[in-house]
């Protein structure tokens, strides 16, 4: 089987489709994943074909416009039907050498549906986030005043859906394209458990659990209790970072901090607090006590697949809606205000009543009994006979 396989220029989105493309390629089915140069090495190590994105006005990958996507709903779609057609010309090249039988793409790389779409080819959706519907959209909490922007911003989306239509691709409406329905196959990457509203989703959505990498460099754990703190890859946070410290620094809790991208000046800090730029976290976890976390997805599920607690501190709505499931189960408690007493209260409270590391243990325990990337693979191979 021949899949064509595309993402967005992201690390949360990526990594988690690793071991399901190792798992293809493996069973010798050949995978042609379209990404973007940061990525070519580990897409290459799955044994997977890298096909190269850069290069082709592809505007998602501007941070500016990253973050206005989440606002504006006309700009997000102008944004989509301007990267679609950017990168079209490249992609029918390329289908009509490797005539695919299947496409895969991230739920977001909207480019990849519409093209399975354009040249009516099998389509898997693969969702690095929950998946979505009219029950557990309520975790994404969108008000009233989105609802008006979207109704008031239609006349500028359909003129985008125009554009599409006049290079062939067949589709009707915005929600068509951001949308999967329970007709759509599906590989979420988390378990059914975890998945909010889950038995309102068809047998065409596969819950696999997260993909855990193994440990590569192991990390000592120095104190009877350890408290983990990341905010991931793109949020800078400085003032929590730094309330983190206070809250901790004299406490006799081991504190290992991963500030990614963050750039922050503690100053002199006491022996109990290391701060890394880059930790595995995988290491980190495995001697976790309590995790502090922004709530992404792959940062959330890895904490919860090592029985980790989470202290919970969301920056986005598909993090709030991460952070919503994860207290809702009982395995951790939210942030709301981010000062060094209620992060302290926090953490003191976690660790001290059992009650959060067996909702964790639970959790883990629905990511380890899932089908994974085996389930994965047959499911996709269920659906090319």
């Amino acid at each position: 089987m021949k899949i064509v396989w595309f993402c967005i220029p992201a690390h949360g989105h990526t990594n988690p489709t690793l071991g399901l493309v190792r798992e293809m390629t493996g069973a010798g089915h050949e995978v042609y994943y379209f990404s973007f140069e940061q990525f070519r090495e580990k897409i290459e190590n799955t044994g997977a074909r890298f096909i190269s994105c850069d290069g082709y006005d592809f505007e998602m990958e501007d941070k500016e416009n990253a973050d206005r996507v989440g606002k504006d709903m006309a700009f997000a779609t102008e944004l989509l039907v301007s990267s679609t057609l950017a990168l079209d010309e490249m992609v029918a090249q390329k289908v009509s050498e490797i005539k695919p039988d299947l496409i895969v793409s991230d739920s977001i790389a909207y480019w990849g549906k519409l093209t399975a779409m354009k040249y009516n080819i099998p389509y898997v959706s693969s969702t690095t986030t929950f998946a979505f519907n009219n029950a557990s959209s309520r975790y994404m909490k969108h008000g009233i005043g989105e609802l008006f922007k979207m109704i008031f911003s239609m006349p500028k989306i359909n003129k985008q859906i125009k554009r599409l239509n006049d290079k062939g691709y067949p589709v009707k409406s915005i929600m068509e394209i951001v949308q999967n329905d329970n007709e759509t196959n599906t590989v979420v990457y988390t378990s059914k458990q975890f998945q909010p509203c889950a038995d309102t989703f068809s047998d065409k959505y596969r819950f696999i659990g997260p993909q855990i990498r193994p440990v590569e460099s192991p990390m000592k754990k120095t104190a009877e209790k350890t408290v983990y703190i990341s905010m991931g890859t793109v949020v800078k946070n400085r003032e929590l970072y730094k309330n983190c410290v206070e809250a901790l620094k004299d406490t006799d809790y081991q504190v290992i901090i991963s500030m990614g991208e963050t750039d922050c000046d503690f100053g002199s800090l006491p022996d109990n607090i290391k701060v890394y730029d880059r930790v595995d976290q995988m290491a980190v976890l495995s001697i976790a006590d309590v995790f502090i976390t922004h709530c992404g997805m792959n940062s959330a599920s890895e904490g919860l697949y090592f029985e980790v607690p989470l202290i919970l501190c969301p920056q986005t709505p598909e993090q709030g809606a991460v952070a919503m499931r994860t207290e809702e189960l009982g395995a951790g408690i939210s942030i709301k205000s981010g000062t060094a007493e209620e992060i302290r209260n926090a953490v003191n409270t976690v660790l001290s009543d059992p009650k959060y590391k067996k909702a964790a243990v639970k959790i883990s325990e629905s990511f380890k009994g899932s089908g994974g990337a085996a389930e994965a693979r047959e499911f996709m191979e269920s659906i090319v006979k």
